[in-house]
């Protein structure tokens, strides 16, 4: 308020341009408040000024003209502290391929056992000389079970799809020479000729 008082005191030469000078302690309307025409003739721009509580710095007095400072409004920025220091990203893409080599040599693991042990059980009931076809059913069972550790190493990509399906195979070709040995499986004459063929080709 004193510095209003003090651009009021200011404003004493000027009388004659304004008609009525009041000091408001509510704000005012645009138009009454600020007076942009820099180039003279101000006596008819406005019949009243007022100052509102906002007003905090008279800045200069030019040609019948008052410009007002009002006060600028303080920021206050917040800064989050930063990491000291950033990851690596070749220690992270180490730490993540070691994840990932211990997790798919389980899985290929898993699947090597699973296989071993049908073979194992394949071998057996082949060299058992009185073995009966229900016998068949609990090496299925393994074979079931090699089956599916396969297809997760596949599904994971620890195993190729090609390697999947070969291995598969592998053992499906030892189950029916195991069968074909004990008499429980039969080939058909054209299958028989082409495995035949095979044989010669090889």
């Amino acid at each position: 308020m004193a510095t209003i008082v003090q651009c009021l005191s200011s404003c004493a030469t000027l009388e004659s341009q304004f008609k009525v000078l009041s000091l408001k302690g509510i704000s005012c309307s645009s138009s009454s408040s600020s007076f942009s025409n820099r180039r003279g003739a101000s006596a008819t721009l406005c019949s009243s000024l007022s100052f509102s509580q906002s007003v905090s710095q008279c800045v200069a007095f030019s040609t019948g003209n008052l410009w007002v400072q009002k006060p600028t409004r303080q920021l206050i920025v917040c800064e989050a502290a930063a990491p000291t220091k950033k990851a690596d990203s070749a220690a992270k893409r180490a730490r993540q391929a070691e994840k990932r080599r211990v997790y798919n040599k389980s899985k290929k693991s898993e699947a090597r056992t699973r296989m071993k042990k049908v073979l194992e059980a394949l071998e057996g009931l082949k060299k058992k000389t009185d073995a009966q076809p229900d016998e068949i059913v609990t090496v299925e069972k393994l074979i079931g079970e090699a089956y599916s550790a396969i297809d997760k190493a596949v599904k994971v990509k620890a195993l190729h799809k090609n390697t999947g399906a070969r291995r598969k195979s592998r053992l499906a070709r030892r189950k029916k020479a195991v069968e074909i040995h004990h008499g429980w499986y039969v080939p058909d004459a054209a299958a028989a000729v082409a495995s035949e063929a095979v044989t010669m080709a090889a």
